[in-house]
């Protein structure tokens, strides 16, 4: 492994003119691994009223206990729910319990501490296999799937595991809060975010030199250890939270070019790094490996619109869809095998601009669309009802033939069919 100093000062990766310079020199090189004309194909701003396929069958989820979200919650960006495959046949859906705040002698809520009802469902029938409550203490994301019909829970500055049985056990415990949790495909690794704040130095000037340092670097910690024995490979502190996309081998970095030339560069572990290829965007791309060698590269357009590109580790693009400036805040949902992703979007009434904001009143609905990893084709359209503008209301097989979708009172399950296979990694991928 590289040192961690020297994978750390990457962490930052607006770090010099010398990679802005890199980067647009790179871009024309990068065009000549795009091999044939990408497919392209811009998605509908019409808004779906009913899923494109009927569902093959449907559990309705008010026996369950769960009740749609107030208006309220519109905006807060609040984890409310989380549907997920464990298998073929089971689902894990989790959800918020509502009731009173528990309010410590303070008068505060306790830290947001909040109740959360989680089920095993048994397909096609719905039987419930299992079920508890957990106790959580914030609003955001608690629940990440693992392969195997495992989970994560993430509570404070703990990480449980659990199962099908839903019984939980200790993984890790973090110095403070941890804030949010990714994998790289294989999840084999993780990447943290947690808050911890620098400690203060006895000594005053120490303490002023502590201080700058900390004003310097920020008090978020940044983390890569493998899932499976807690080594840690990387730590390095940060000003905010940082979304670092990793696969077996090293990590992304997007790096600005000339326009809206975007670079994004596969920082390797071991030390090192490639140029893969180039993206178009007026903001930092958002970069997901979907698989070892298969990126999709989240972008903004210059009148509001999302584009979505699918490239390979090589270079090559297989893909790229514009979604209608209408939709905003994409979620992103992965099937663990890669071969199929959904997109969940808020549709709104306009464009947003300085002069048009957004207002609770403007959301008309939310839909979700469902690609094939390797093609770009859709396999399913649908509107999404409650609305949870912080996602967890899509969820995709282990092999990518079922979706999960919570909608109008039920979890709607649809039968897709076998996804085509994802292009195989070249020599250079390898």
């Amino acid at each position: 492994m590289a040192s961690e100093r020297g994978i750390a000062g990457k962490i930052d990766w607006r770090h010099g003119f010398g990679l802005f310079v890199l980067a647009a020199l790179a871009l024309s090189a990068a065009a000549q691994n795009v091999v044939g004309p990408a497919k392209e194909r811009t998605l509908s701003s019409h808004f779906p009223s009913k899923p494109s396929l009927p569902p093959a069958y449907s559990i309705s989820t008010d026996p369950l206990g769960f009740s749609s979200p107030g208006p309220i919650y519109l905006g807060s960006r609040n984890t409310l729910a989380s549907l997920d495959f464990l298998d073929e046949d089971r689902l894990l859906f989790t959800f918020r319990v509502p009731g009173l705040l528990h309010r410590d002698p303070s008068g505060s809520d306790a830290g947001g501490e909040r109740r959360i009802r989680a089920v095993v469902l048994a397909l096609p029938g719905g039987t419930v296999q299992a079920q508890d409550t957990w106790t959580v203490h914030d609003r955001v994301r608690y629940l990440w799937m693992l392969q195997g019909g495992r989970f994560l829970l993430r509570d404070r500055n703990s990480l449980f595991e659990g199962g099908a049985s839903l019984a939980m056990k200790s993984l890790f415990d973090f110095p403070g809060s941890l804030l949010d949790v990714e994998f790289d495909p294989g999840q084999q690794l993780l990447v943290t975010n947690s808050h911890e704040p620098v400690a203060k130095q006895k000594n005053a000037s120490a303490s002023a030199e502590a201080d700058e340092a900390a004003s310097a670097d920020g008090d978020l910690v940044v983390r890569i250890l493998r899932r499976t024995t807690g080594q840690l490979l990387l730590v390095s502190r940060a000003r905010s939270a940082v979304h670092l996309s990793i696969n077996s081998e090293g990590y992304l970095e997007g790096l600005r070019g000339q326009g809206m030339n975007w670079m994004l560069n596969l920082d390797y572990f071991t030390g090192g790094s490639r140029m893969l290829g180039g993206v178009e965007s007026t903001c930092m791309p958002d970069d997901n490996f979907i698989t070892d060698n298969l990126i999709l590269a989240i972008g903004c357009g210059p009148y509001g619109e999302s584009w979505l590109t699918a490239m390979t580790t090589a270079g090559r693009r297989l893909w790229k869809a514009q979604t209608p400036s209408t939709a905003v805040w994409p979620q992103l949902t992965v099937g663990l095998n890669g071969q199929r992703l959904a997109l969940a979007t808020l549709d709104i009434s306009h464009s947003i601009d300085s002069f048009a904001p957004i207002g609770a009143e403007d959301v008309k609905e939310q839909s979700v669309t469902v690609f094939d990893s390797a093609t770009g084709d859709i396999a399913l359209v649908s509107p999404l009802s409650p609305i949870l503008d912080a996602g967890g209301n899509v969820a995709i097989s282990p092999s990518g033939r079922r979706v999960a979708l919570l909608n109008a009172g039920a979890i709607q399950i649809f039968e897709l069919g076998a996804p085509p296979a994802l292009p195989a990694a070249s020599a250079h991928e390898r």
